[in-house]
């Protein structure tokens, strides 16, 4: 079985579990189109499903889709929205790695064991206390 994603304009708006051949007789009069997508595909890597580890495998369109995903038909890639800072401010600062598709701050999360979230407007971590 494999995973496809039901892209309409750019936004996955569906995902099913199906066999390739479900597609030779499926009539699908909506718009969009169905794509498929890889359960073990993130940030451009392939992972063992059992494991949990990266392998050798093939990854499939950069991350798996899920419902509300972009998909970007030139680079071939799921990607989620620009995320939103603690205060709900898109964060304009961030910006699309185009090799994983996940979107990176343009400081490193802070690796000292505490808890940090975004706040856009001073474009640096926050400590949660």
């Amino acid at each position: 079985m494999a995973h496809y994603a039901k892209v309409c304009q750019g936004k996955v708006v569906d995902v099913i579990v199906a066999e390739p051949s479900y597609f030779d007789t499926f009539v699908d009069t909506t718009p969009g189109d169905w794509i498929q997508t890889s359960y073990n595909t993130r940030g451009g890597k392939h992972y063992d499903p059992a494991s949990g580890n990266e392998d050798s495998g093939t990854p499939l369109r950069k991350n798996f889709a899920s419902v509300g995903l972009n998909y970007d038909a030139t680079a071939d890639a799921f990607y989620a929205d620009r995320p939103m800072d603690l205060n709900g401010n898109s964060c304009a600062s961030w910006t699309l790695n185009t090799t994983t598709y996940i979107w990176d701050p343009p400081t490193a999360y802070p690796s000292d064991g505490k808890k940090y979230q975004w706040d856009e407007p001073s474009t640096s971590w926050k400590e949660q206390t």
